[in-house]
Protein backbone atom coordinates (compact mmCIF):
# COMPACT_ATOMS: atom_id res chain seq x y z
CA UNK A 1 0.00 0.00 0.00
CA UNK A 2 1.34 3.11 -1.21
CA UNK A 3 2.06 5.94 1.72
CA UNK A 4 0.82 10.17 1.51
CA UNK A 5 3.25 12.36 1.95
CA UNK A 6 2.15 15.80 3.35
CA UNK A 7 4.55 18.62 2.34
CA UNK A 8 4.60 21.58 4.70
CA UNK A 9 6.10 24.01 2.68
CA UNK A 10 6.98 26.82 4.63
CA UNK A 11 8.94 30.20 2.71
CA UNK A 12 7.83 33.63 3.43
CA UNK A 13 9.68 34.72 0.19
CA UNK A 14 9.22 32.40 -2.55
CA UNK A 15 9.72 34.85 -5.34
CA UNK A 16 14.03 35.57 -4.27
CA UNK A 17 14.03 31.48 -3.86
CA UNK A 18 15.00 29.42 -7.08
CA UNK A 19 15.64 26.69 -5.33
CA UNK A 20 12.58 26.46 -3.31
CA UNK A 21 10.59 26.61 -6.36
CA UNK A 22 12.42 23.93 -8.15
CA UNK A 23 11.55 21.80 -5.52
CA UNK A 24 8.25 22.72 -4.86
CA UNK A 25 7.50 22.18 -8.91
CA UNK A 26 9.13 19.16 -9.10
CA UNK A 27 7.07 17.26 -6.31
CA UNK A 28 3.49 19.26 -6.37
CA UNK A 29 1.69 16.86 -8.58
CA UNK A 30 3.24 13.52 -7.28
CA UNK A 31 0.48 11.13 -6.61
CA UNK A 32 0.33 10.43 -3.23
CA UNK A 33 1.36 13.97 -1.99
CA UNK A 34 -0.30 16.39 -0.77
CA UNK A 35 1.59 20.01 -1.30
CA UNK A 36 0.37 22.86 1.55
CA UNK A 37 2.25 26.02 1.15
CA UNK A 38 1.47 27.67 4.14
CA UNK A 39 1.76 31.17 3.37
CA UNK A 40 0.24 30.66 0.66
CA UNK A 41 -2.79 29.39 3.28
CA UNK A 42 -2.41 31.28 5.82
CA UNK A 43 -1.09 35.10 5.03
CA UNK A 44 -2.45 36.01 8.20
CA UNK A 45 -0.86 33.69 10.52
CA UNK A 46 -4.56 32.50 11.59
CA UNK A 47 -3.83 29.13 11.40
CA UNK A 48 -6.78 26.42 11.48
CA UNK A 49 -6.07 24.06 13.67
CA UNK A 50 -8.67 21.46 13.37
CA UNK A 51 -7.87 21.58 8.87
CA UNK A 52 -4.36 21.56 10.10
CA UNK A 53 -4.61 18.04 12.45
CA UNK A 54 -6.64 16.71 9.93
CA UNK A 55 -4.29 16.72 7.25
CA UNK A 56 -2.10 14.97 9.55
CA UNK A 57 -4.09 12.22 10.28
CA UNK A 58 -4.98 12.07 6.36
CA UNK A 59 -0.97 11.54 5.80
CA UNK A 60 1.92 8.61 6.35
CA UNK A 61 4.91 11.19 6.26
CA UNK A 62 5.20 14.71 6.80
CA UNK A 63 7.92 16.76 5.18
CA UNK A 64 8.90 20.01 7.18
CA UNK A 65 10.07 21.81 3.73
CA UNK A 66 11.72 25.29 4.41
CA UNK A 67 14.78 28.08 3.96
CA UNK A 68 17.09 27.32 7.41
CA UNK A 69 16.21 30.87 9.32
CA UNK A 70 18.72 31.83 11.10
CA UNK A 71 18.86 27.76 12.68
CA UNK A 72 15.38 27.12 12.49
CA UNK A 73 12.54 27.22 10.39
CA UNK A 74 10.72 30.18 9.19
CA UNK A 75 8.35 32.08 11.57
CA UNK A 76 4.96 30.72 10.56
CA UNK A 77 5.97 26.89 10.72
CA UNK A 78 7.36 27.65 13.97
CA UNK A 79 3.86 29.11 14.62
CA UNK A 80 2.28 25.84 12.62
CA UNK A 81 3.94 23.85 15.00
CA UNK A 82 3.36 25.80 18.34
CA UNK A 83 -0.51 25.49 17.55
CA UNK A 84 -1.09 22.32 15.44
CA UNK A 85 1.02 19.97 17.99
CA UNK A 86 -0.67 20.35 20.54
CA UNK A 87 -1.01 18.54 23.82
CA UNK A 88 -3.87 16.03 23.72
CA UNK A 89 -3.40 15.27 19.98
CA UNK A 90 0.52 15.23 18.93
CA UNK A 91 1.54 14.58 22.89
CA UNK A 92 0.96 13.70 26.16
CA UNK A 93 -0.93 10.63 27.50
CA UNK A 94 -3.43 10.72 25.24
CA UNK A 95 -2.01 12.63 22.46
CA UNK A 96 -1.07 9.68 20.20
CA UNK A 97 -2.51 10.57 16.93
CA UNK A 98 0.94 11.30 15.33
CA UNK A 99 2.23 8.07 16.53
CA UNK A 100 3.93 5.91 13.84
CA UNK A 101 4.05 8.10 11.74
CA UNK A 102 7.37 9.33 9.51
CA UNK A 103 8.73 13.21 9.57
CA UNK A 104 11.65 14.30 7.64
CA UNK A 105 13.13 17.85 7.35
CA UNK A 106 13.68 19.60 3.59
CA UNK A 107 15.74 22.46 3.76
CA UNK A 108 18.16 24.68 2.43
CA UNK A 109 21.13 26.99 3.24
CA UNK A 110 22.55 29.72 2.06
CA UNK A 111 26.03 29.18 3.62
CA UNK A 112 28.31 25.76 2.38
CA UNK A 113 28.23 22.08 4.02
CA UNK A 114 31.59 22.72 5.67
CA UNK A 115 30.02 26.07 7.28
CA UNK A 116 28.30 23.72 9.47
CA UNK A 117 31.10 21.62 11.47
CA UNK A 118 32.64 22.06 14.55
CA UNK A 119 35.39 25.19 13.79
CA UNK A 120 32.89 25.62 11.13
CA UNK A 121 31.29 29.15 10.27
CA UNK A 122 28.15 28.17 12.01
CA UNK A 123 30.13 25.87 14.71
CA UNK A 124 27.46 22.96 15.21
CA UNK A 125 26.56 20.35 12.46
CA UNK A 126 23.23 20.03 11.26
CA UNK A 127 22.61 17.25 13.44
CA UNK A 128 22.71 19.73 15.86
CA UNK A 129 21.39 22.07 14.83
CA UNK A 130 18.11 19.97 13.65
CA UNK A 131 17.83 18.67 17.19
CA UNK A 132 14.49 20.60 17.93
CA UNK A 133 13.43 19.23 15.40
CA UNK A 134 14.03 15.68 16.14
CA UNK A 135 13.07 15.87 19.75
CA UNK A 136 9.53 17.70 18.50
CA UNK A 137 8.79 14.20 16.59
CA UNK A 138 10.19 12.28 18.86
CA UNK A 139 7.87 13.64 21.57
CA UNK A 140 5.02 13.08 19.40
CA UNK A 141 5.90 9.35 18.66
CA UNK A 142 7.18 9.99 14.92
CA UNK A 143 10.06 8.67 13.70
CA UNK A 144 12.44 11.86 12.68
CA UNK A 145 13.98 10.31 9.25
CA UNK A 146 17.17 11.28 7.71
CA UNK A 147 16.96 15.43 6.39
CA UNK A 148 17.06 16.14 2.99
CA UNK A 149 19.53 19.29 3.11
CA UNK A 150 20.98 21.37 0.11
CA UNK A 151 24.12 23.53 0.65
CA UNK A 152 24.86 26.48 -0.50
CA UNK A 153 21.77 27.39 -2.55
CA UNK A 154 22.01 31.31 -3.58
CA UNK A 155 25.65 30.17 -5.50
CA UNK A 156 23.55 27.31 -7.32
CA UNK A 157 23.79 27.15 -11.48
CA UNK A 158 20.38 26.67 -13.18
CA UNK A 159 21.46 23.30 -14.24
CA UNK A 160 22.75 22.79 -10.48
CA UNK A 161 19.52 23.89 -9.58
CA UNK A 162 17.35 21.53 -11.37
CA UNK A 163 19.70 18.59 -10.83
CA UNK A 164 19.03 19.11 -7.19
CA UNK A 165 15.29 19.47 -7.52
CA UNK A 166 15.62 16.12 -9.32
CA UNK A 167 17.00 14.35 -6.23
CA UNK A 168 14.52 15.43 -4.34
CA UNK A 169 11.52 14.44 -5.82
CA UNK A 170 13.59 10.94 -6.33
CA UNK A 171 13.39 11.38 -2.58
CA UNK A 172 9.76 11.65 -1.64
CA UNK A 173 9.13 9.42 -4.37
CA UNK A 174 10.84 6.78 -2.06
CA UNK A 175 8.79 8.11 1.08
CA UNK A 176 5.77 6.94 -1.27
CA UNK A 177 6.75 3.38 -1.45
Amino acid sequence: MARRVLILFSHPALHRSRMNAAMMAAVQELQGVTFHDLYEVYPDYRIDVTAEQKLLLEHDVIVWQHPFYWYMAPSLLKEWMDVVLEYGFAYGEEGTALRGKAVMSALTTGGPEEAYQHGGHNRFTMHELLAPFDQTAHLCGMTYLEPFILHAVNRCTQQEVQAAALKYRVRIQQLLA
